[in-house]
């Protein structure tokens, strides 16, 4: 798993309505060559800034390859993952947001890992600068010119998508208000993405409740039993009284 978490990968802001597109293409039965034709055509005119307006063949080009890549062809690893998404996408439209956060973050950890910084940043102050995350990201992946480009793009996103709001001062940004996440199946389709988004495919089930990456969140209390109960991809491993891990199940 070691290539998706090293790379960075989003090369563009990715708009939530892009998102949704793309959903509802596999949604509707498409293969992939027509879900990545309609994204073309559906992203010609329209820009990381929401605007209307001409967009070159690369960059349009970007932002159709990851939308291939997070909903119509993902890893293998990540197959049941993104059905299981689906499916609740489906029957639950109106938990979009948080579908589609869960999606981003398990196929590019590099999304997941500038929440977490963001967040991490915002537990501390009421504001937070681009340079703040930015400077935490490259403790992470190194001083590389593409961590400080491609970071502002998930920056942008997170203040397309809502999460993030900007300040009187150019590059600020404040919390947005918090998305209650009520449903416990999608709460662990949350924690299942951020498993995924770890390295070691494992965490304490404490931690992944209070993670900074899901600042933009609200999860509910939950226990290891009732994560057991709920998903047939993830295992509860016990240590000591009050330890809990959660794993990944590969088959």
């Amino acid at each position: 798993m070691g290539k998706r978490h090293d790379s960075i990968g989003i090369k563009q802001a990715i708009r939530l309505e892009w998102m949704q597109k793309a959903a509802n293409l596999i949604l509707a039965g498409l293969d992939t060559k027509a879900i990545r034709q309609e994204l073309h055509e559906f992203l010609a005119e329209r820009k990381g800034n929401g605007s209307e307006g001409e967009r070159s063949d690369q960059t349009r080009t970007f932002v159709v390859n990851s939308l291939m890549k997070i909903w119509a062809a993902p890893e293998q690893e990540l197959l049941p993952f993104r059905d299981a998404s689906l499916a609740f996408l489906q029957e639950h439209p109106s938990m979009a947001l948080a579908v589609h956060w869960g999606m981003i973050s398990a196929v590019y950890p590099f999304w997941f890992n500038v929440a977490r910084q963001t967040g991490r940043l915002l537990a501390l102050q009421d504001q937070v600068t681009q340079t703040q995350i930015i400077n935490r990201l490259k403790e992470q992946y190194g001083d590389r010119q593409t961590v400080s480009r491609y970071a502002r793009f998930v920056i942008r996103s997170f203040v397309a998508w809502g999460f993030l709001k900007d300040s009187k001062a150019k590059g600020c940004y404040e919390k947005a208000n918090l998305v209650c996440i009520t449903d416990v199946k999608m709460a662990i389709l949350m924690l299942e993405s951020a498993i995924m988004a770890t390295p070691e495919s494992k965490c304490s089930l404490g931690l992944l409740l209070n993670n900074p990456a899901f600042f933009p969140f609200q999860l509910p209390v939950m226990t290891g039993d009732l994560v057991s109960q709920c998903s047939e991809r993830i295992d509860v491993v016990r240590y000591g009284l009050d330890d809990e891990f959660l794993t990944l199940k590969f088959n």
